[in-house]
């Protein structure tokens, strides 16, 4: 469910008419409610009532300020895999006791600000980075809480630059060698164990992953525990899928989510953390676009919008859909044509859907992409020197820009000319 609907005849965000945004601030632009972000949220956290948990917003999906603020306020951890992440988080508010930092290449520098600024954890990938953290501990006076992220080698039956959790991936330790990995944990001075981190990819749309992974840690939990490690924290990733078409069957429920880990997790007596990101922030945003050209071509009609790859590049990059509708609403029963739905970026990639289904749009017109308020901006570029769009948020009647758009000069004078030229 989202809050971006049609009333009379106009696309609205909550209670916000998206013409009237466009009005404002131009298109394309990315724009976000607020009240699917706090349901969303809110999910997640009531699908773990009862149980000892923290709901780590995984910030990847949307960083922005001021949702990460809206989320922080409904007392979201959140998940951070950089350094610039880290540092945004706080900027935001959030304390360092609440921010769990993953990632596969934590370097040295993003150790020690985390471990200077406060951290809840890492979740450790590797031997050698295991050794850097004891390393900058150490050398801190300070002591890092930790959890090994172990990989079950489990298929996560998504899309492959997005699945995380077979032995083929690059993150984290092999389940199998984790009770040696453990072992040196242990003994390296300036970490404390805690406990089990696991995360085996994204847009998951069935629970049977999630279950023969989760009964993996189950187990090695009981393992670690019978050679004396203190494990009193699950981090168990994120990655349930949201339904990117209105056709498509629903993925599971994060109620369904919270029971099965009840299920298989909740007899180890464990604090739970989740990391959710698309799921929280995908179905809450959407790109609004404006026709630049309808233009006739061999056996097909294109439809040529403002918007471009640099702007959502998730089509180009996973072939990915998004329901792409206009904002006015078109008239019952109105015949549709196929259309290709391209950018003006000077790619063949720069394509968002072929042959959709759409009803008669014209120059001027107003479209909108669903589902597209995680992995959207967060991914954007200036490619062919296009600014970065706006990003909007609404809060019933209410909206403001939370990132506005730049102009030419701010872009172009960010270069600098060697003084030899």
């Amino acid at each position: 469910m989202d809050h971006f609907l049609y009333r009379d005849g106009v696309l609205h965000a909550e209670n916000v008419p998206l013409t009237e945004i466009a009005r404002a601030v131009g298109t394309p632009f990315y724009c976000y409610s607020t009240a699917t972000l706090v349901r969303h949220f809110r999910l997640f956290d009531e699908a773990l009532a009862g149980t000892e948990h923290l709901v780590c917003y995984a910030m990847k999906a949307a960083s922005n300020q001021a949702i990460l603020r809206t989320l922080a306020g409904l007392g979201a951890g959140m998940d951070v895999v950089s350094g610039g992440e880290y540092l945004r988080a706080r900027a935001a508010g959030v304390p360092g006791e609440r921010i769990v930092f993953s990632g596969v290449g934590k370097t040295r520098d993003e150790m020690r600000l985390a471990l200077e600024g406060g951290i809840r954890q890492f979740n450790v990938e590797s031997e050698p980075e295991m050794r850097a953290l004891s390393e900058e501990a150490v050398s801190l006076g300070v002591v890092a809480p930790i959890t090994v992220r172990v990989n079950p080698d489990v298929d996560a039956k998504t899309h492959a630059k997005i699945a995380t959790g077979k032995s083929e991936n690059k993150f984290g330790i092999p389940i199998s060698r984790a009770r040696a990995v453990y072992a040196e944990a242990a003994a390296l001075p300036g970490l404390e164990v805690i406990g089990i981190d696991v995360h085996i990819g994204s847009q998951l749309t069935e629970l049977e992953p999630f279950r023969q992974a989760y009964q993996k840690v189950a187990d090695l939990t009981e393992k670690l525990r019978a050679e004396g490690h203190d494990i009193r924290r699950l981090d168990l990733g994120g990655g349930l899928g949201i339904p990117y078409t209105r056709s498509n069957e629903a993925p599971p429920l994060p109620t369904e989510y919270g029971a099965l880990i009840r299920e298989t997790l909740g007899h180890l007596g464990c604090e739970i953390e989740i990391e959710p990101g698309r799921l929280v922030a995908g179905n809450a945003g959407i790109l609004v676009s404006k026709v630049i050209y309808v233009k006739e071509g061999e056996g097909r009609d294109f439809l040529i919008l403002d918007a471009a790859m640099n702007d959502l590049i998730r089509p180009a990059m996973y072939d990915a859909h998004h329901d792409i509708i206009p904002v006015v609403e078109p008239a019952p029963g109105v015949e549709q044509s196929a259309y290709d739905v391209v950018g003006p970026v000077c790619e063949s990639g720069d394509t968002f859907a072929k042959g959709r289904m759409l009803p008669p749009l014209r120059e001027d017109d107003l479209v909108a992409f669903r589902s597209a308020g995680a992995y959207g901006a967060v991914m954007s570029s200036e490619y062919n020197t296009r600014p970065l769009i706006p990003e909007v948020l609404v809060n019933g009647r209410d909206f403001a820009v939370i990132r506005a758009r730049p102009t030419f000069d701010e872009m172009i004078n960010r270069d600098t000319i060697p003084e030899w030229l």
